[in-house]
């Protein structure tokens, strides 16, 4: 009963972050010249919307990784036009990396409440850590369910911001790449990597390479989080 709490509580934060993490494309997108995600109804925190677009992403993967990995792993998508990204490869390289960051400032509202937490003494660091136990609660009840919603969110948007990062499409970090390039080798670019059989195939790398490595991401992040504690 309590793994299936934990899980809804991932789920509700999981939802509550991919949701912003897409919404933030399609104003990106939309503030950058291109109208197609916001026409499409995608700049929205409503997550229906993006549920309806990727149900496999938004529902099925991220309760299937929770049970195998504990921490949950999805996606979500936004339509865009190709040809917009084509006349303005770095603009698409923008709203490509809005997604990421805007997981990486719900990390930091995380490590802002954790703070003030502890200062407050409201929060405590953790005997030992989890994925869903990164402050603990001085008291029971409410303040511990705080807690574990904010280690939660600490966790979650720290997964998807460096997840989304990793040069595979159709992940984020493949879109970001124009930022570094020439404008006609980043059309060149975007045209090879528009290429379906290179999602599936990133897909598979991404998943396979991050998997190991996540855990170490995680306990490196918790202690800058907590400088004058050593987790290993």
């Amino acid at each position: 009963m309590e793994m299936i709490m934990e899980g809804v509580v991932w789920y509700v934060v999981f939802l509550f972050s991919v949701t912003l993490h897409e919404a933030a494309h399609a104003y990106a997108a939309l503030r950058l010249g291109d109208p197609t995600a916001y026409e499409g109804g995608q700049v929205t925190l409503e997550p229906l919307p993006h549920i309806r677009r990727e149900p496999l992403g938004m529902i099925g993967v991220p309760i299937l990784s929770f049970v195998l990995s504990g921490w949950m792993l999805g996606w979500g998508s936004i339509p865009y036009n190709f040809e917009w990204a084509l006349r303005h490869p770095r603009r698409a390289a923008w709203m490509s990396l809005a997604g990421p960051l805007a997981n990486l400032f719900l990390v930091f509202v995380a490590v802002l409440v954790i703070h003030i937490g502890l200062a407050l003494d409201w929060f405590t660091p953790p005997d030992f850590i989890t994925f869903s136990r990164v402050t603990d609660a001085v008291g029971e009840g409410t303040p511990a369910a705080i807690a574990t919603i904010i280690s939660i969110l600490f966790s979650q948007n720290l997964l998807l911001f460096i997840f989304n990062l990793l040069p595979f499409p159709p992940l984020d970090g493949s879109g970001i790449m124009p930022l570094i390039m020439e404008e006609e080798k980043a059309r060149s670019y975007l045209l090879f990597i528009s290429n379906p059989t290179f999602s599936f195939m990133g897909l598979f790398i991404a998943w396979s390479a991050f998997n190991p490595i996540y855990d170490l991401i995680h306990l490196v992040a918790i202690n800058l989080l907590y400088p004058g504690v050593s987790y290993g």
